[in-house]
């Protein structure tokens, strides 16, 4: 009778001595000699990787994995580099990082050489000389300006940019892509003129003097001018872009893109570049929600609900829905409880930016949302819009309860402590913006919103103090997808001018990877098979060229992407370790002058915000579909 109850026993102790006998099949390949960051709380480190048909199946010890090996598995040697999971974009624009290949770098340093009115003016005639925007579509086109880094503290005007050209139109748009100027051959093709009013939710600039617009677009002004400018593209040189937007984010790292504010035929043509099997990393797209046809969108076999698995067809899927409710801080038109500390030019001391959508509307939105099972995300940079945000879905949950899409607050820039409670009960998971803290932290510490209430931008110590997760985002195109300057921006908060904006803000090294890996992965219900090197996920990683963990925290910037791996295959390399890693100048890329065959050339530029319902309209300009 002994014998027999210690069976089960034994029958598990020769289960598991049969884990140290070959596997049934080899690997495909193998990483080590190098160290392996898990980003798996249990198991957080490892000397070898084995993957067979893009899955991880072994990771741990040299020895136990190397059992994995046999004659035509091929062996990676890290060479001391560090194997991290592949990162998962938690917010940005992909389809439109390769729309800004086609455009004049006018970005300051360190991005661009942009320091004032006139070298803006020189780049933009340097840049026309060769454009095929010019020679095809008679357009001039820059993208990147910032008015808080020009030395004169301003947006160029229309006679400055009639410099560049008379003749033909000129369209600089600023590093928020919630502005843009447009010389006086612009505006009298656009039909603006001192008798024009303003869009609702925009603003025409004028001179105060004679009236006269003076060029700068705000907002809806800017985003209608955009969709009437910009030329018309074939869809293969769509195509194109959306290619070139892939191969700049899997330089920087990432294995899963996202379009975190599509036009459903933004949706369309990546499902047609799916369906061509033209793509190489994961891009899951969020179409906006207050754009006609975008329900007809969600349906197999690009798009599955939250209450199934998330499932990819040729590396595209639609995950939910998106809803802006506000602008840009930097820009000055997010949506403050608080005004200003500097108002823009024109506006009161009690001015505090403004909300886009009515109450009611995002009450509707939210409701549909729980009804149909959508996961959306909300951007929402001020704390009046996050309030909104907030009392909309308490609203929408009372109508629906029960139901868990993951809700998501994009940006959270201005985030006070008071809300983060709120966001616990309701289940809102936030996606911040460290990366502000770099190119944005000086100007709003002395301008946008004044010592205090700037320490807290971003807040992720805050979030991390109630033991919440979260996750960081470049927000690319109006931020470089640079993975590394978004740990860095999370961990060191640095601004430009080399000081610590927000102490307490700070986080650890493995707290930001994790919220750029696993928690990103979790944000997009896929926790299961990526953020973290597991047997049984997806073989995406990204090799960086030293251990994050172990070099000093200053020094994070100075790592650099050298390989970028999707499902055990190689999708990006870095040629040459010259100690320089940025893309080359912005400029039409061969892909879109070519009618689609793609290339290497990749944008370069940095800023926030986010796109707007207008460039709906682009993308009907862009392939020539009716809108």
């Amino acid at each position: 009778m002994l014998f027999k109850q210690w069976l089960p026993a034994l029958a598990l102790v020769a289960l598991a001595g049969c884990q140290h006998a070959p596997p049934a099949e080899p690997a495909d390949a193998i990483w080590l000699n190098g160290p392996i960051i898990t980003v798996d709380d249990h198991h957080p480190d490892a000397e070898a990787v084995a993957v067979r048909d893009g899955r991880i199946v072994a990771v741990g010890k040299r020895k136990t994995v190397l059992r994995y090996q046999g004659e035509t598995t091929v062996m990676h040697d890290l060479q001391g580099r560090t194997l991290l999971p592949g990162f998962v974009d938690a917010h940005g624009h992909v389809f439109f990082v390769g729309f800004q290949a086609m455009s004049a770098n006018l970005l300051p340093p360190p991005d661009g050489g942009v320091t004032d009115v006139a070298s803006m003016v020189e780049t933009l005639k340097t840049f026309s000389k060769d454009s095929v925007l010019r020679e095809q579509f008679g357009l001039i086109y820059g993208f990147g300006y910032d008015d808080s880094q020009l030395t004169e503290q301003r947006h160029p005007t229309r006679a400055e940019l009639d410099r560049v050209s008379t003749e033909q139109p000129v369209l600089v748009i600023h590093q928020s892509a919630h502005f843009g100027v447009v010389n006086s051959a612009g505006l009298k093709q656009l039909g603006i003129t001192a008798d024009s009013a303003n869009p609702q939710g925009g603003v025409i600039g004028k001179d105060p003097a004679t009236g006269e617009p003076n060029g700068l677009l705000e907002e809806n002004a800017f985003f209608m001018a955009l969709g009437k400018l910009f030329p018309k593209l074939s869809p293969q040189q769509a195509v194109a872009m959306l290619q070139e937007g892939e191969k700049l984010y899997t330089r920087y790292g990432y294995t899963t893109l996202q379009d975190g504010r599509s036009a459903p035929m933004h949706v369309k043509i990546a499902e047609a570049a799916a369906n061509a099997g033209a793509l190489r990393a994961d891009i899951v797209s969020y179409p906006d929600i207050l754009n006609p046809g975008v329900a007809e969108l969600m349906v197999p076999p690009f798009y599955h609900n939250v209450d199934t698995p998330p499932q990819y067809h040729n590396h595209f899927r639609i995950g939910g829905i998106k809803l802006t409710l506000d602008g840009s801080p930097q820009g000055k038109t997010a949506w403050l409880t608080e005004p200003y500390y500097q108002p823009p030019e024109g506006k009161g001391a009690d001015y505090a930016g403004y909300g886009v959508v009515d109450d009611d509307k995002v009450v509707e939105v939210y409701t549909r949302a729980l009804e149909n099972h959508w996961q959306t995300l909300t951007h929402a940079n001020g704390d009046r819009a996050i309030d909104q945000m907030i009392k909309g879905w308490r609203e929408a949950e009372a109508r629906v309860p029960g139901v868990d899409v993951r809700p998501v607050l994009i940006h959270g820039q201005t985030l006070r402590k008071d809300q983060i409670p709120a966001l616990e009960e309701l289940g809102i998971f936030p996606s911040l913006f460290p990366m502000h803290t770099f190119y944005w932290g000086d100007w709003h510490r002395d301008s946008v919103l004044g010592p205090e209430r700037a320490e807290n931008i971003s807040p992720t110590g805050w979030l991390r103090e109630r033991g919440m997760r979260f996750t960081t985002h470049h927000d690319a195109p109006v931020a470089l997808p640079d993975s590394l300057r978004v740990l860095d921006a999370t961990v060191n908060r640095t601004t430009r001018s080399g000081r610590v904006l927000g102490e307490d803000q700070k986080v650890d090294v493995m707290t930001a990877l994790k919220a750029m890996t696993l928690w990103s992965a979790w944000q997009h219900f896929e926790e299961d098979s990526k953020g973290s090197i597991e047997v049984g996920k997806l073989a995406d990683f990204v090799v960086l060229s030293d251990n994050p963990l172990t070099v000093p925290p200053a020094t994070l910037i100075d790592l650099h992407v050298e390989e970028t791996i999707k499902e055990g295959q190689s999708i990006y390399q870095r040629q040459a370790r010259t100690g320089q890693n940025t893309p080359p100048a912005l400029g039409l890329a061969p892909a879109l002058a070519d009618h689609g065959h793609p290339h290497h050339g990749a944008a370069h530029f940095a800023g926030d915000g986010c796109f707007a319902p207008g460039l709906e309209v682009i993308f009907h300009r862009l392939t020539g579909t009716p809108h």
